[in-house]
């Protein structure tokens, strides 16, 4: 399913798993995200009804490394990755994107603000805000969790794009 969030971002969310990617269209359209191997001809089919191909996509960001978030990265030759390792280059690449390090689902955790949008990833789990802080994971981590809380709590943003549509 697409949902248009604003003028230039979508959701993409899939009916055999509940992750969500997002497209950024600037000058290129930007990948955050792009969900696991299960919804591959799903993520194609909403690519194409945007009328993007896979070798369009030249910038994908992750949000953390678990399959459900990077399973189809294979998808998209033409593509740089960008995840925590590589915050600044996003920063420098995106002025627009404001990067945040937010551990504690798992240690590489992101989000990513744009204009007045926030992309949490796994750090706010979904839209309703039922399973802020998902620490369940054997690598979760609760107390950098309440502590990547804590720094969004006072983010300014009018909309959540988060990881999950639960």
């Amino acid at each position: 399913m697409i949902k248009q969030i604003t003028p230039n971002i979508w959701q993409l969310s899939f009916k055999t798993f509940s992750s969500c990617v997002y497209v950024v269209k600037n000058l290129e359209p930007i990948l955050i995200d792009t969900g696991s191997k299960e919804v591959e001809s799903e993520l194609l089919k909403n690519l194409k009804e945007l009328y993007i191909e896979p070798e369009d996509i030249t910038s994908i960001i992750l949000t953390h490394n678990h399959y459900d978030h990077n399973g189809n990265l294979n998808l998209f030759q033409n593509a740089k990755i960008y995840s925590f390792i590589n915050t600044k280059e996003i920063e420098k690449s995106f002025p627009d994107f404001k990067v945040l390090s937010t551990p504690g689902h798992s240690h590489d955790s992101i989000c990513i603000l744009y204009e007045d949008v926030l992309f949490s990833g796994d750090t706010i789990f979904d839209k309703n805000h039922n399973y802020i802080g998902r620490t369940d994971l054997p690598e979760s981590n609760p107390k950098a969790m309440k502590q990547s809380l804590e720094k969004l709590k006072n983010l300014k943003y009018k909309i959540l794009c988060p990881g999950h549509l639960i």
